[in-house]
C-alpha cells in the first residue's frame, strides 16, 4: 500500500503568509538601498544618514537577514529540507545587525516605541519561522518525507538519491 506524509492544513497558509511577510522586508530593503525618495518620502531625514553611515558589515547582516528570510519562506514553500537553513542564516545576520544598532547611539526617531516595536515583531517573526520550518521538517512536511513509498524506491539508486538529497 501506498503511503504519502501529509502535511498539517495550516502548512500553505503558514508558508505563504511567511512569504508575504519577508517579500515586504525585501521591498523595504530595495526601496532604502535604491533610495527610493517616493518610499523613503515618510521617514526622518536621520534614518538615510544612519544608513549611510553603515559599516559594510552592517549592511551586509542586513541584506543577509533579509534575503535569506525570502530564501527560507521559498524554500519552505518547496517543501525543501534547507528552508531550516536558510531561515537560521536570517536569524544570524538579523543578531548581528541588532548588535550593531545596540553597539551605536541611534538617533531619537529609531529608538521609539513602535521602532522598537517593529523590532521585536520581526524578531518574534524569524524565530518563529525558524522553529516552525524545523517542527515541518521534523513531521515529513518538508524534504524527503513527502514523498510516496514509490518514488522512495525509485530513488534507491545511488546516483539519483545524491543528486535529489542535493536539491532539497
Amino acid at each position: 500500500m501506498e503511503q504519502t506524509a501529509t502535511r498539517p492544513r495550516h502548512f500553505w497558509p503558514v508558508a505563504a503568509a511567511s512569504l508575504l511577510w519577508n517579500a515586504f522586508g525585501a521591498y523595504d530593503w530595495l526601496m532604502t538601498n535604491s533610495r527610493n525618495a517616493a518610499y523613503l518620502a515618510p521617514f526622518p531625514p536621520e534614518f538615510m544618514q544612519y544608513v549611510d553611515a553603515m559599516p559594510y558589515w552592517a549592511l551586509a547582516a542586513w541584506t543577509l537577514g533579509v534575503w535569506a528570510a525570502v530564501a527560507g519562506s521559498i524554500l519552505l514553500l518547496r517543501r525543501s529540507r534547507f528552508a531550516v537553513h536558510a531561515f537560521a542564516a536570517s536569524l544570524l545576520g538579523l543578531a548581528a545587525s541588532t548588535a550593531y544598532q545596540a553597539s551605536i547611539e541611534l538617533p531619537a526617531s529609531m529608538i521609539s516605541g513602535p521602532a522598537i516595536g517593529m523590532t521585536l515583531v520581526i524578531w518574534i517573526g524569524a524565530i518563529a519561522l525558524l522553529w516552525y520550518a524545523v517542527r515541518m521538517r521534523g513531521q515529513g512536511g518538508v524534504a524527503v518525507g513527502c514523498l510516496t513509498t514509490a518514488q522512495t524506491k525509485v530513488m534507491a539508486s545511488a546516483p539519483i538519491r545524491r543528486l535529489f538529497t542535493f536539491i532539497l
